[in-house]
Protein backbone atom coordinates (compact mmCIF):
# COMPACT_ATOMS: atom_id res chain seq x y z
CA UNK A 1 0.00 0.00 0.00
CA UNK A 2 1.60 3.57 -0.82
CA UNK A 3 0.27 6.58 0.51
CA UNK A 4 1.09 10.32 -0.51
CA UNK A 5 2.44 12.67 1.52
CA UNK A 6 1.65 16.41 -0.21
CA UNK A 7 5.30 17.37 -1.03
CA UNK A 8 7.11 14.44 -1.23
CA UNK A 9 4.73 12.43 -2.98
CA UNK A 10 4.00 8.47 -3.24
CA UNK A 11 5.92 6.99 0.06
CA UNK A 12 5.41 3.14 1.03
CA UNK A 13 4.57 2.54 4.25
CA UNK A 14 8.05 1.51 5.41
CA UNK A 15 8.87 5.46 4.50
CA UNK A 16 5.96 6.64 5.60
CA UNK A 17 6.89 5.19 8.79
CA UNK A 18 9.80 6.44 8.74
CA UNK A 19 8.78 9.99 7.78
CA UNK A 20 6.58 9.56 11.01
CA UNK A 21 9.67 8.66 13.11
CA UNK A 22 11.43 11.72 12.04
CA UNK A 23 8.83 14.00 12.98
CA UNK A 24 8.13 12.65 16.25
CA UNK A 25 11.86 12.86 16.80
CA UNK A 26 12.76 16.68 15.76
CA UNK A 27 10.94 17.52 19.31
CA UNK A 28 10.64 14.46 21.91
CA UNK A 29 9.13 16.99 24.22
CA UNK A 30 5.93 17.79 22.43
CA UNK A 31 2.45 15.61 22.52
CA UNK A 32 1.18 14.12 19.71
CA UNK A 33 -1.59 12.58 18.75
CA UNK A 34 -2.47 10.25 15.35
CA UNK A 35 -5.86 10.60 13.78
CA UNK A 36 -7.12 8.33 11.18
CA UNK A 37 -9.79 9.29 8.97
CA UNK A 38 -11.80 7.91 6.07
CA UNK A 39 -14.46 10.39 3.30
CA UNK A 40 -15.53 9.30 0.13
CA UNK A 41 -17.49 10.89 -2.77
CA UNK A 42 -19.73 8.93 -5.65
CA UNK A 43 -19.29 10.13 -9.04
CA UNK A 44 -21.51 8.40 -11.95
CA UNK A 45 -19.48 5.31 -12.34
CA UNK A 46 -17.77 5.46 -9.34
CA UNK A 47 -17.01 5.75 -5.75
CA UNK A 48 -13.50 7.54 -4.68
CA UNK A 49 -12.32 6.80 -0.55
CA UNK A 50 -9.57 8.61 0.55
CA UNK A 51 -7.73 7.77 3.93
CA UNK A 52 -6.04 10.50 5.66
CA UNK A 53 -3.56 9.71 8.48
CA UNK A 54 -2.56 12.85 10.72
CA UNK A 55 0.43 13.03 13.22
CA UNK A 56 -0.27 15.87 15.07
CA UNK A 57 1.99 18.16 16.96
CA UNK A 58 -0.31 19.26 20.04
CA UNK A 59 -0.40 22.76 19.25
CA UNK A 60 2.69 23.21 17.15
CA UNK A 61 1.37 21.70 13.40
CA UNK A 62 1.14 18.83 11.80
CA UNK A 63 2.22 16.23 8.91
CA UNK A 64 0.15 13.90 6.68
CA UNK A 65 -0.14 11.02 4.44
CA UNK A 66 -3.51 10.05 2.41
CA UNK A 67 -4.40 6.68 0.15
CA UNK A 68 -6.86 6.48 -2.37
CA UNK A 69 -9.20 3.59 -3.10
CA UNK A 70 -11.31 3.29 -5.84
CA UNK A 71 -14.77 1.27 -5.91
CA UNK A 72 -17.77 0.69 -8.29
CA UNK A 73 -20.17 3.25 -7.66
CA UNK A 74 -21.51 2.96 -4.14
CA UNK A 75 -25.20 4.51 -3.82
CA UNK A 76 -26.26 2.89 0.11
CA UNK A 77 -25.11 5.93 2.36
CA UNK A 78 -24.83 2.88 5.51
CA UNK A 79 -22.66 0.64 3.29
CA UNK A 80 -20.44 3.65 2.26
CA UNK A 81 -20.35 4.72 6.00
CA UNK A 82 -19.16 1.56 6.76
CA UNK A 83 -16.66 1.02 4.19
CA UNK A 84 -15.37 4.00 5.15
CA UNK A 85 -15.34 2.60 8.68
CA UNK A 86 -13.37 -0.09 7.70
CA UNK A 87 -10.81 1.50 5.62
CA UNK A 88 -9.60 4.05 8.78
CA UNK A 89 -9.65 1.02 10.91
CA UNK A 90 -7.88 -1.64 8.30
CA UNK A 91 -5.54 1.78 8.42
CA UNK A 92 -4.48 1.09 11.80
CA UNK A 93 -4.01 -2.53 11.92
CA UNK A 94 -1.58 -1.95 8.78
CA UNK A 95 0.26 0.33 10.75
CA UNK A 96 0.15 -1.93 13.98
CA UNK A 97 1.33 -5.07 11.71
CA UNK A 98 4.46 -2.65 10.38
CA UNK A 99 5.22 -2.21 13.90
CA UNK A 100 4.63 1.52 13.53
CA UNK A 101 3.27 2.14 17.69
CA UNK A 102 6.70 0.02 18.82
CA UNK A 103 8.61 3.27 18.89
CA UNK A 104 6.34 5.35 20.88
CA UNK A 105 3.17 3.39 22.50
CA UNK A 106 2.79 6.53 24.65
CA UNK A 107 1.03 8.05 21.50
CA UNK A 108 -3.06 8.22 21.61
CA UNK A 109 -5.10 7.55 18.42
CA UNK A 110 -8.41 8.69 17.22
CA UNK A 111 -10.42 7.67 14.22
CA UNK A 112 -12.43 10.14 12.56
CA UNK A 113 -16.02 9.54 11.30
CA UNK A 114 -17.51 11.27 8.53
CA UNK A 115 -20.71 11.63 10.43
CA UNK A 116 -22.68 13.76 12.62
CA UNK A 117 -25.75 15.05 14.27
CA UNK A 118 -26.72 16.92 10.89
CA UNK A 119 -28.18 14.99 7.74
CA UNK A 120 -28.86 11.51 7.26
CA UNK A 121 -25.92 10.21 8.71
CA UNK A 122 -26.72 11.04 12.47
CA UNK A 123 -28.70 7.64 12.27
CA UNK A 124 -24.97 5.57 12.04
CA UNK A 125 -23.79 7.48 14.63
CA UNK A 126 -24.59 4.82 17.37
CA UNK A 127 -23.83 1.92 15.28
CA UNK A 128 -20.48 2.96 13.84
CA UNK A 129 -19.28 4.77 17.16
CA UNK A 130 -19.86 1.93 19.04
CA UNK A 131 -18.30 -0.44 16.01
CA UNK A 132 -14.62 1.70 16.42
CA UNK A 133 -15.29 1.84 20.16
CA UNK A 134 -15.79 -1.78 20.27
CA UNK A 135 -12.45 -2.72 19.12
CA UNK A 136 -10.56 -0.34 21.61
CA UNK A 137 -10.32 3.22 19.78
CA UNK A 138 -11.64 6.74 20.20
CA UNK A 139 -14.30 7.91 17.88
CA UNK A 140 -14.79 11.63 16.85
CA UNK A 141 -17.82 12.81 15.06
CA UNK A 142 -18.33 15.88 13.24
CA UNK A 143 -17.82 18.49 13.60
CA UNK A 144 -14.11 17.31 15.43
CA UNK A 145 -13.91 14.29 12.68
CA UNK A 146 -11.32 16.61 10.57
CA UNK A 147 -9.37 13.86 9.34
CA UNK A 148 -12.44 12.72 7.40
CA UNK A 149 -14.47 15.33 7.06
CA UNK A 150 -11.74 18.42 5.85
CA UNK A 151 -8.31 16.65 5.12
CA UNK A 152 -9.72 13.26 3.16
CA UNK A 153 -12.47 15.13 1.95
CA UNK A 154 -10.25 17.82 0.28
CA UNK A 155 -8.69 14.61 -1.83
CA UNK A 156 -12.16 12.81 -2.85
CA UNK A 157 -12.55 15.68 -5.39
Amino acid sequence: MNFIHPRKGRRSLKQMIMDIQAYVHEDTDASYKVVIGTDSQTREKETIFVTALIIQRIGKGAIFFYTKYRHKAIRNLRYRIYQETEYSLEAVELLKKKGFFDFSVNIPMEIHLDIGQQGETRKLIQEVVGWVTAVGYTAKIKPESYAASAVADRFTK
